[in-house]
């Protein structure tokens, strides 16, 4: 059994990393548009939980991907995460004020430019992880790209945006708020975990794991925030909470109830503990992430 601090330095290493992998990212952007570029910063870095990152470098040890290939997957994931924020904050998304703590970039730069940042870091996204699989001559870049665009657009996280729209007030069955959850929440998740397999030619038998993995710790993420947005303060969450509840969405806690809701989070992680039993020990830190997923309180 591994010891709980072992996995703290191994996070508390890779969330290092992928700090100075996104701060070397800003260092070499072009600056001619120095607010826009100052805005893209204040989005992106000192701040949130990098869980995206640390699941693409715990799927990376997993299948031995190329540690510059996992930096630029990594980046790429997050800038693809925060560009979503930076738009679902606006106020013709979610018309939210605060995130990690501080103000949404809408309200420190205004609408206009926030849109911009959004915009601009996804472009950036997609040139951050064409470079590096270029440079690294990977037989898989195509393959790499075109996983990372259908996790991002209408096949994933913009599509499940577009359903969450589309749900607000009306009443939702559990297969349906599976369906979204798993585009808007999931995809980027499951991408996360996918695309170091894919990069490394992993076998398909790894990659369906890895997949099977991260649509339950996708799932069981989504609840857990669901239940944290019921139930803990926007001080401890770093954003506005009971968001949900006054735009009358359907949650896991709407249709569950919190204890319920709970237990099916840690069902879910459960599950992606035994599908990571048929893979190397190297796996053991996607373990840790889903304990970590499920137990955290912000």
């Amino acid at each position: 059994m591994r010891q709980t601090q072992d996995f703290g330095l191994w996070m508390l290493a890779q969330q290092k990393r992928i700090e100075l992998v996104l701060q070397d990212v800003f260092s070499n952007l072009n600056r001619a548009a120095p607010t826009l570029h100052q805005a893209m910063r204040y989005a992106v870095l000192e701040g949130g939980k990098r869980i995206r990152p640390l699941l693409v470098y715990a799927s990376a040890q997993t299948v031995n991907c190329p540690v510059v290939i996992a930096d630029a997957i990594a980046a790429s994931l997050e800038l693809i995460h925060v560009y979503s924020l930076v738009h679902d904050d606006l106020p013709c998304m979610d018309n939210d004020i605060m995130r990690r703590g501080k103000p949404t970039v809408w309200k420190a730069y205004g609408e206009a430019t926030a849109m911009l940042v959004g915009d601009a870091l996804q472009s950036l996204a997609f040139e951050v992880l064409a470079d590096a699989l270029l440079h690294e001559k990977s037989d898989h870049a195509a393959a790499t790209i075109v996983a990372l665009s259908r996790a991002a657009g209408i096949k994933g996280m913009c599509g499940g945006q577009q359903m969450d729209l589309d749900s607000v007030g009306k009443h939702l069955t559990m297969q349906s708020l599976e369906q979204m959850h798993q585009h808007k929440t999931g995809a980027l998740l499951k991408a996360s975990v996918s695309l170091p397999a894919i990069a490394a030619g992993a076998s398909v038998a790894t990659i369906a794991i890895l997949n099977e993995y991260a649509q339950a710790v996708g799932l069981a993420f989504q609840i857990t925030d669901d239940i944290l947005d019921a139930t803990v303060d926007s001080t401890s969450l770093g954003k506005t909470a009971g968001k949900d509840a006054a735009q009358n969405k359907a949650t896991y806690v709407t249709l569950l109830g919190v204890e319920a809701a709970r237990e099916k989070a840690e069902k879910l992680c459960s599950d992606a503990h035994q599908l990571l039993e048929s893979l190397p020990d190297l796996a053991w830190p996607l373990g840790e992430l889903a304990d970590l997923i499920v137990k955290r309180n912000s």
